[in-house]
């Protein structure tokens, strides 16, 4: 098989959480632009069409969908409208997510439970909704967004986020987990471990921090709109067709700090 070959997409269908805006749209750009259909959820629909829209401009089909992925209500009702518009979901990428900053002893419960619940159940209910669709087809490729500060301890003059760290850390667990469960079955599930990437999320952060964060990369820069593309279109792909349970970092080096 041609190596262009084992980077299309073309037949498949995509469905990518948090896909309005930031990584997650990048990663959607990324399929489209691979031939893919792709369907864009997230809490906020206004965003998810925009994108949506930008991607049938690239000649694919693509929808745009509101999912709160810790509501199952919500999971049942984007995978009923993309078998409904597409026949199969052959592509999910996990990437919808939350954070909160605060030193370990001034954490609120409530905050720290809200970034577990979006960033692990969530990521759970949807793998196991999808599941069942990739375990009848016999098929399928998960793509989770961990994050290299599940990998180690953040100090925090550059990241103070206990529950984020935490959170990350167990989505890590999980993809090696169902790597090992559902490979029988056809399915195979990565992650990717981004570092800092300017987004909505972290524009904060890099405001107050940028500098240390910068200094704490080795390649001494941020990510940018197409640093994501190569490992999410390699693990979506037929070229990632021995790889399973498995994270890539995508982090200009900060883990082998």
């Amino acid at each position: 098989m041609h190596v262009k070959e084992l980077f299309d997409l073309k037949g498949k269908t995509a469905i990518v959480t948090g896909g309005g805006r930031g990584l997650g749209r990048q990663i959607a750009e990324t399929f489209a632009e691979a031939n893919a259909n792709v369907v864009v959820c997230s809490r906020k629909e206004e965003n998810c069409q925009e994108t949506s829209e930008y991607l049938q401009s690239l000649g694919v089909e693509s929808i745009a969908l509101k999912c709160d992925i810790t509501n199952s209500d919500d999971i049942d009702q984007v995978i009923d409208r993309t078998l409904e518009n597409f026949g199969s979901i052959d592509i999910l990428v996990n990437n919808s997510g939350a954070s909160w900053g605060a030193p370990v002893e001034e954490m609120p419960l409530e905050a720290f439970q809200k970034v577990m619940n979006v960033n692990v159940v969530g990521t759970f209910l949807m793998s196991q909704a999808v599941g069942k669709v990739m375990t009848e087809q016999q098929s399928g490729k998960i793509i989770n967004i961990a994050s290299v500060a599940g990998l180690k301890g953040s100090d925090p003059r550059m990241m103070d986020a206990i529950g984020y760290n935490t959170s990350k850390g167990a989505v890590i667990t999980f993809t090696r987990d169902l790597a090992v469960k559902w490979g029988p079955r056809g399915i195979y599930v990565n992650a990717i471990a981004p570092g800092f990437f300017p987004t909505k999320m972290t524009k904060v952060v890099l405001e107050e921090k940028g500098d240390v964060m910068r200094e704490f990369t080795p390649l001494r820069k941020f990510g940018g709109e197409n640093d994501l593309k190569g490992a999410a279109l390699y693990l979506a792909s037929r070229a990632s067709d021995f790889v399973t349970g498995e994270t890539i970092c995508v982090d200009g080096g900060t883990n082998a700090t």
